[in-house]
């Protein structure tokens, strides 16, 4: 390959990853975080409606269709409650339940 050539192909290469739009690489779109603010206001209206489950004492955090739970509930049937009604949330990937027991 000639160097006129090589340094073409690099320019081409180069325009390419820019129009593929890598300069956002870790960056979510605004459907994306719309979509993730709507799954996460979905599983909170869930456990508000749910009388098992203490909506108060449990966090929600979504991103990209994966729900992770957190706080501090009563009882294990309570913990699992939850992550029931998080995973019938339509949208939802995968639930990470990281709720705890109080002692």
């Amino acid at each position: 390959m000639k160097p006129k050539s090589n340094l073409f192909a690099a320019v081409l290469f180069g325009a390419a990853l820019a129009a593929g739009g890598c300069t956002n690489l870790g960056q979510k779109s605004v459907g994306a975080q719309f979509d993730d603010a709507t799954i996460t206001t979905k599983v909170k209206a869930k456990f508000v409606e749910d009388p098992a489950v203490s909506a108060l004492n449990i966090k929600v955090n979504t991103y990209e269709g994966t729900v992770q739970l957190s706080g501090f509930v009563k009882s294990a049937q309570e913990a699992e409650r939850a992550a029931q009604l998080a995973r019938s949330v339509g949208g939802v990937r995968m639930v990470k339940n990281d709720i705890r027991l109080t002692q």
